[in-house]
Formats: structure tokens, sequence, C-alpha cells
């Protein structure tokens, strides 16, 4: 069925519309015939009946309130008529893939006009096919799940499979060897943690936080332990299974009465009598994707110590959800182990070297954390931007008031001292072992983890300070606002709570005093 054709109108032809029974408005130079529409309108006729905006051209009071999508939905795109003779639109959605032209909505390396000593024209490729892919398929099916709670569509695991973003999720290594990367733009050899990085911050750009953990970040914390610990008859039946999106990976080692004291949980792991299986039994608490993982990377209690063990779903293995914060579709689980029998060769790592096992993957997942929340305070920059510079309030745009622009400059800064900082130790990661990076940056990614996550509540309260009533309001023009300001406290506690990350890095510090420094 072909689509109407659209006439062009004066300013002064559609002023004539301007009674109850017989109403249009002008937004962005198209031209709508509302009459039948105002009755719908959930903010009631008489805002669309009023003088100002009758007839009128209603640009200004349509941004005040609505974001733009909400014109783009197809029930409200029908109501268009026309346009405004001699005046072209300008206000569109972004196209997948592009830029955002906002200031500091980019990260310096991706801003016109400037240069990065990180950044090189093949991390620029992957960038535009990444976020093209983030935008496409991932994005739209997050927004929905979001809502609706359900773990993410089996078609978009299955799309990032075939272009081997589960893989590379887990960082630069053999495991990429043989793999086409997001249709060849990266070779495995050439991949390393800049590439991963853009992954993670283009994904960030979706601001759903509960899916953004379903989106089998089980499988980024989980599944490293395998690849660095586990033999080769476990990499080989896990690491495809994983990476495929058909059986996910979960970490399990948080417990009710252990968190960040690793030493202290209390699931035990018993040797059998013929010494060929541990018997475990214990719980497990916020197990992020635990209730539809496969296979749990699982801390225990063993007689020599603390040990990580391979577990699968199975007998004995029982998953429950937990409601917490933000959507049910991170699949945060509490599980129950009852004398689930494992073959002793499911170890990963020597028996009582968990400790080591868990402290070099927490690197890597406290750097991803970062990695996200560096770029969610982006995604929360640009919005007030955009809001205070289309928001009016005593007769002038929100951004006329100091007491505003003060609080986009803190949150300006604070994004970008947490990038620049995540970049200098990211090329550090790229020119150390796994070995180095876990001696020596553990304590400025603890540093680091705690800086950013104290940054991004700070953030969140000015946004809501900014957005007013609409920051603490599900939909509309402050949802993203509103949904940051909720979730952003699980960044302060997952991988390590703040306090105990500072911590950590101090005590680093201090280990490294030179016996011979005085005042």
């Amino acid at each position: 069925m072909a689509s109407k054709e659209l006439k062009t109108y004066t300013r002064e032809e559609v002023a004539k519309h301007n009674t109850d029974g017989d109403l249009w408005i002008i937004i962005d130079g198209k031209v709508y015939d509302i009459s039948r529409f105002k009755n719908l309108h959930p903010g009631g006729a008489s805002v669309l009946l009023d003088p100002e905006v009758a007839g009128k051209d209603a640009t200004e009071a349509f941004y005040g309130l609505h974001r733009h999508e909400v014109i783009e939905k197809p029930q409200y795109k029908r109501l268009q008529i026309g346009a405004i003779e001699g005046v072209k639109s300008v206000i569109h959605s972004q196209i997948p893939g592009e830029l955002s032209k906002v200031p500091y909505a980019e990260p310096t390396w991706l801003t016109e006009g400037y240069y990065s000593p990180f950044f090189n024209d093949n991390h620029r490729a992957f960038q535009k096919v990444v976020r093209k892919f983030m935008d496409e398929i991932v994005t739209p099916d997050a927004r929905l799940r979001e809502e609706d709670g359900k773990p993410p569509s089996a078609s978009v695991v299955e799309a990032m499979a075939n272009v081997g973003l589960h893989a590379m999720r887990m960082g630069p290594g053999k495991h990429l060897k043989g793999l086409e990367l997001m249709g060849g733009v990266v070779k495995p050899e050439e991949f390393d943690y800049f590439h991963e990085m853009i992954i993670t911050q283009e994904f960030a750009r979706a601001g759903c936080r509960g899916y953004g953990d379903g989106l089998m970040s089980g499988s980024v914390i989980g599944l490293p332990p395998v690849l660095n610990f586990g033999s080769d008859a476990i990499k080989q039946k896990v690491v495809p299974d994983v990476l495929s999106g058909k059986r996910p990976i979960c970490l399990a080692i948080s417990e009710a009465f252990a968190g960040s004291d690793v030493a202290g949980i209390q699931t035990t792991a018993v040797k059998s009598e013929d010494g060929n299986h541990w018997i475990i039994n214990g719980t497990k608490k916020w197990i992020t994707n635990g209730t539809f993982a496969h296979y749990f990377t699982v801390g225990c209690k063993t007689e020599d110590g603390f040990t990580v063990i391979l577990v699968e779903r199975g007998e004995g293995v029982e998953t429950k959800a937990i409601k917490t914060s933000y959507s049910p579709t991170a699949g945060t689980a509490f599980v129950s182990f009852d004398n689930v029998k494992v073959p002793v060769e499911n170890t990963l790592g020597p028996e009582g070297g968990g400790i080591f096992v868990m402290l070099s993957n927490f690197n890597h997942e406290r750097w991803v954390m970062i990695c996200s929340s560096a770029r969610s305070q982006r995604l929360i920059v640009e919005e007030c931007l955009k809001w205070t510079n289309q928001r009016k309030a005593f007769g002038k745009p929100l951004h006329s008031q100091a007491v505003i622009r003060s609080k986009i400059a803190a949150m300006i800064s604070r994004a970008e001292a947490v990038q620049s900082w995540l970049e200098n130790i990211t090329y550090q990661m790229n020119n150390m072992s796994y070995k180095q990076q876990a001696k020596l940056l553990a304590g400025p990614i603890g540093l680091l983890k705690m800086t950013s996550t104290r940054f991004a509540q700070e953030t969140a309260t000015d946004a809501v300070q900014i957005f007013g009533g609409r920051g603490i309001t599900r939909t509309g023009m402050g949802q993203f606002i509103e949904h940051y300001h909720r979730t952003v406290p699980f960044d302060a506690i997952l991988g390590g709570a703040e306090d105990v990350l500072g911590d950590l890095g101090v005590r680093q510090a201090i280990r490294q005093m030179p016996k011979n420094s005085k005042l």
C-alpha cells in the first residue's frame, strides 16, 4: 500500500485550524492533524487546546515534555498530514552506528579533531561495526527484556556468537584462535584489551543495567578461570558450550555470610572415599546469571584451603531467583548444592590455590565493570546536556542557571578522569602477562573501580536534581536517569565493595614501600 502524499502548508494556513473539532500543530517543520487524537492525549486535551499550542508551532512545548522517539512511533507518525513550506526538519533519530555530536557524549578518542596514543585505525574500524551491531540487534532487545524481565532473546545470543562477541568478551587469548571476529574486521592475534573495552562500552550505551548483566556477564567472570586454569579436557568440553551461548556459565563465590571476604566462605568440598570426586555442600547468593546457567565456577572450602571447582547443573544443584532493584533479566540467583558429586578433574588450578585463581580473575572482572561504569556516566552527561538545552525554566534554557552548569561541569570532569585512568591501565594490561597483571594491577584496578563507582553515584544524584520529578519517573524524559540512579549502586558492590577495594589498593602500595624511604 503506497503512503499518502504529504502536502505543504504555510504557517498562516495551519493557524486557522485551532479549534476543538479542527486542531493542527507544527512540530519540527511537520504538520500534524490531532483533531481526533486530542482526547486520547495522556496529558489531556486541554494541553493541546492551549492558545500557545493550537494551530501554532509546538516544537518547544513538545520537546519540553517528550523524548523524540515518541513522535517516531507509528501511531503518531500517521497523524502527520504535511510539512511547512520552505522549512526543513532538523531533528531526527540517531542513525544506527552514528557517533553523537553532543559534547563529551563520546570519549576523546572518538571525538572529531582529537587524538589518542592508545587507539589505532583498527580500533576505530572495529568500533564502527560493534556500535552498528549493538544499535541494530542488541539494544532493541535490551529495552524489551529490561521491562519484561525475561532472559536475553536466544536470537541475540546466537547473533553475538556468530560474530565472536562472546569469545571477545573474555579478552585476548588463545581461545580466539581460528575465529572470524566481527566479520574479519580484527584478526584474533591483533585483538587486545582496547578492542574488548570498545565492546563493553558500546553495549553500556543501551542504558539497560539488568539486561547488561543478563547478557552472559556471568560467563565473562565465570569462564576465565576455566580458560586459564582448567585442564585441556575441561576446556574442550566447556569453552565451546559457553562461547556458542547455548550453555552459559556463572561465577559462584559470594554467600550470605561471605562476600568480599572470600576466605570466609562456608560451602564445602570433601573428597569421596575413592578420591575421584568432590562432594559439594553449601549455598551461594546473588549469583549473576545463576537462574539460567548450565555451569558454575564455585569457590569451596577444602582440606587444603580455598579451592575453585567447576560444577555442571545436575542432581543436587538448585537455583532460585532473587528479587533485586533491577530487572530479573540478570538472572540473579540463590544457588544451593546438596551432596553434588563432581569429578576431581573439574578442579580449576591447584587444590588450596583458589585465592590466586580468583584474584587473577577479579582484575579482569573489575576492569570490565570500570569500562561499563565510565561509559554509562557519559550517557548521563549526554542526557543532561540535551535536557538542559531544551528545557525552559524562568523563561530561559535550564543551562542558564549557574548551579546547573556547575553540576554538569562536575559530571564531565568525573567521566573524563575515569576514562583517562582506565585507558592508562588498559595499556598496561596490553603489555603485561596475566601473572604480571595479577601482581601489579590489582591495587590500581581496585582503586579505580572505587573511584569510578563513587563518581557514578555522585553523577546519578546530580542528574536526578537536574531532571527533577522526571528523574524519578520510570518512563518519559527522565527514564534513563531514573534507571541509572536506581541501579548504579550495583557497580559499587559487585566485584568487591568500594571500601574493600580502596583498602586493597593502599595495602598493595604499603607492601611496595621501599625500606629506606623516610621523610
